[in-house]
Protein backbone atom coordinates (compact mmCIF):
# COMPACT_ATOMS: atom_id res chain seq x y z
CA UNK A 1 0.00 0.00 0.00
CA UNK A 2 1.11 3.60 -0.72
CA UNK A 3 -0.30 6.37 0.87
CA UNK A 4 0.63 9.78 1.07
CA UNK A 5 -1.08 13.24 1.61
CA UNK A 6 -0.57 16.79 2.71
CA UNK A 7 -0.93 18.98 5.96
CA UNK A 8 -0.88 22.97 5.99
CA UNK A 9 0.50 24.27 8.41
CA UNK A 10 0.34 27.82 7.38
CA UNK A 11 -2.30 29.55 5.95
CA UNK A 12 -2.23 33.25 5.63
CA UNK A 13 -5.70 33.74 5.06
CA UNK A 14 -7.09 32.21 8.45
CA UNK A 15 -5.69 34.81 11.27
CA UNK A 16 -6.97 31.82 14.12
CA UNK A 17 -3.67 29.54 12.85
CA UNK A 18 -0.75 30.49 14.80
CA UNK A 19 2.03 30.90 11.61
CA UNK A 20 4.71 28.44 12.25
CA UNK A 21 8.24 28.75 11.02
CA UNK A 22 10.61 25.93 8.78
CA UNK A 23 12.82 25.84 11.86
CA UNK A 24 9.77 25.15 14.26
CA UNK A 25 8.00 22.45 12.16
CA UNK A 26 11.60 20.66 11.92
CA UNK A 27 12.05 20.95 15.87
CA UNK A 28 9.40 19.51 16.51
CA UNK A 29 9.78 16.53 13.58
CA UNK A 30 13.29 15.82 15.64
CA UNK A 31 11.14 15.58 18.97
CA UNK A 32 9.58 12.56 17.16
CA UNK A 33 12.38 11.00 16.23
CA UNK A 34 14.31 11.54 19.61
CA UNK A 35 11.09 11.40 22.38
CA UNK A 36 8.20 9.47 20.01
CA UNK A 37 6.05 8.74 23.31
CA UNK A 38 3.54 11.89 22.43
CA UNK A 39 3.76 10.90 18.96
CA UNK A 40 2.46 7.53 19.30
CA UNK A 41 -0.48 6.31 20.96
CA UNK A 42 0.36 2.78 23.12
CA UNK A 43 3.95 3.10 22.84
CA UNK A 44 5.46 2.60 26.46
CA UNK A 45 8.93 3.13 25.60
CA UNK A 46 11.86 3.97 23.01
CA UNK A 47 15.27 3.17 22.85
CA UNK A 48 17.84 4.48 20.59
CA UNK A 49 19.91 1.26 19.62
CA UNK A 50 22.40 3.15 17.60
CA UNK A 51 23.18 6.70 16.79
CA UNK A 52 25.17 7.36 13.60
CA UNK A 53 26.01 10.76 11.36
CA UNK A 54 23.68 9.76 8.78
CA UNK A 55 21.22 7.87 11.06
CA UNK A 56 20.17 6.34 13.95
CA UNK A 57 18.36 2.72 15.28
CA UNK A 58 15.53 2.98 17.31
CA UNK A 59 13.13 0.39 19.17
CA UNK A 60 9.75 0.60 19.86
CA UNK A 61 8.28 -0.75 22.68
CA UNK A 62 4.96 -1.61 22.36
CA UNK A 63 3.79 -3.85 25.08
CA UNK A 64 2.75 -6.71 23.30
CA UNK A 65 5.04 -5.87 20.04
CA UNK A 66 8.41 -4.49 19.68
CA UNK A 67 9.55 -2.81 16.52
CA UNK A 68 13.01 -1.87 15.28
CA UNK A 69 13.51 1.39 12.75
CA UNK A 70 15.98 3.10 11.00
CA UNK A 71 15.92 7.45 10.96
CA UNK A 72 17.06 9.22 8.19
CA UNK A 73 16.81 12.78 7.56
CA UNK A 74 18.23 15.74 5.73
CA UNK A 75 18.19 18.79 8.26
CA UNK A 76 15.02 20.96 7.34
CA UNK A 77 14.11 19.18 4.71
CA UNK A 78 12.12 15.31 5.56
CA UNK A 79 12.69 12.74 8.31
CA UNK A 80 12.39 8.94 6.86
CA UNK A 81 11.35 6.17 9.57
CA UNK A 82 12.17 2.73 8.12
CA UNK A 83 10.73 -0.31 9.81
CA UNK A 84 11.67 -3.60 9.90
CA UNK A 85 9.38 -6.30 8.96
CA UNK A 86 8.83 -8.81 12.07
CA UNK A 87 7.02 -11.97 12.68
CA UNK A 88 3.63 -9.70 13.57
CA UNK A 89 3.92 -7.01 11.27
CA UNK A 90 5.44 -5.88 7.47
CA UNK A 91 8.33 -3.36 7.50
CA UNK A 92 7.50 -0.16 5.14
CA UNK A 93 8.69 3.51 6.23
CA UNK A 94 6.93 6.90 6.09
CA UNK A 95 8.53 9.95 5.23
CA UNK A 96 7.75 13.47 6.68
CA UNK A 97 8.64 16.05 3.95
CA UNK A 98 7.93 19.94 4.52
CA UNK A 99 7.18 21.70 1.47
CA UNK A 100 7.32 25.18 1.04
CA UNK A 101 5.64 26.37 -1.81
CA UNK A 102 6.27 29.75 -1.55
CA UNK A 103 7.07 32.05 1.39
CA UNK A 104 4.92 31.85 4.16
CA UNK A 105 3.18 29.01 2.87
CA UNK A 106 4.45 25.22 5.04
CA UNK A 107 2.79 21.98 4.69
CA UNK A 108 4.06 18.64 5.55
CA UNK A 109 3.73 15.26 3.42
CA UNK A 110 3.14 12.37 4.39
CA UNK A 111 4.16 9.19 2.29
CA UNK A 112 3.36 5.62 3.24
CA UNK A 113 4.38 2.83 1.54
CA UNK A 114 3.71 -0.50 3.49
CA UNK A 115 3.30 -4.12 2.39
CA UNK A 116 -0.05 -4.61 3.92
CA UNK A 117 -2.73 -5.42 0.89
CA UNK A 118 0.12 -5.70 -1.69
CA UNK A 119 -1.75 -8.91 -3.04
CA UNK A 120 -4.66 -7.81 -5.33
CA UNK A 121 -7.93 -9.88 -3.74
CA UNK A 122 -6.35 -10.05 -0.44
CA UNK A 123 -8.37 -9.84 2.46
CA UNK A 124 -6.87 -7.11 3.87
CA UNK A 125 -7.96 -4.95 0.66
CA UNK A 126 -10.95 -4.21 2.90
CA UNK A 127 -8.94 -2.89 5.43
CA UNK A 128 -7.06 -0.35 3.21
CA UNK A 129 -9.28 2.96 3.92
CA UNK A 130 -9.76 1.96 7.73
CA UNK A 131 -5.72 2.58 7.58
CA UNK A 132 -5.63 5.56 5.78
CA UNK A 133 -8.10 7.31 7.50
CA UNK A 134 -6.16 6.25 11.04
CA UNK A 135 -2.61 7.22 9.43
CA UNK A 136 -4.15 10.40 8.17
CA UNK A 137 -5.48 11.40 11.81
CA UNK A 138 -2.26 10.20 13.80
CA UNK A 139 -1.00 12.90 11.26
CA UNK A 140 -2.98 15.16 12.07
CA UNK A 141 -2.04 14.39 15.52
CA UNK A 142 1.79 14.99 14.93
CA UNK A 143 0.87 18.14 13.75
CA UNK A 144 -0.95 19.61 16.69
CA UNK A 145 1.73 18.12 19.14
CA UNK A 146 4.52 20.03 17.20
CA UNK A 147 2.30 23.02 17.37
CA UNK A 148 2.09 22.76 21.10
CA UNK A 149 5.61 22.27 21.41
CA UNK A 150 6.24 25.90 19.13
CA UNK A 151 3.55 27.54 21.37
CA UNK A 152 5.67 26.30 24.39
CA UNK A 153 9.08 27.83 23.08
CA UNK A 154 7.57 30.40 22.39
CA UNK A 155 6.28 31.45 26.03
CA UNK A 156 9.99 30.44 27.05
Amino acid sequence: MQFEHLIAINDPGNPLIMPLSRQQVWAGLLHRVENPLPFLPGLEACAILERHADHLVRELDFGAARIRDRVTQAEAHWVRFDIEPGEQYAGGSLTITIEEPEAGHLFLRFAYVTGFAAAAGSEERAYVEYIKSAYQQSDIDCVRIIRTLAAGDNQQ
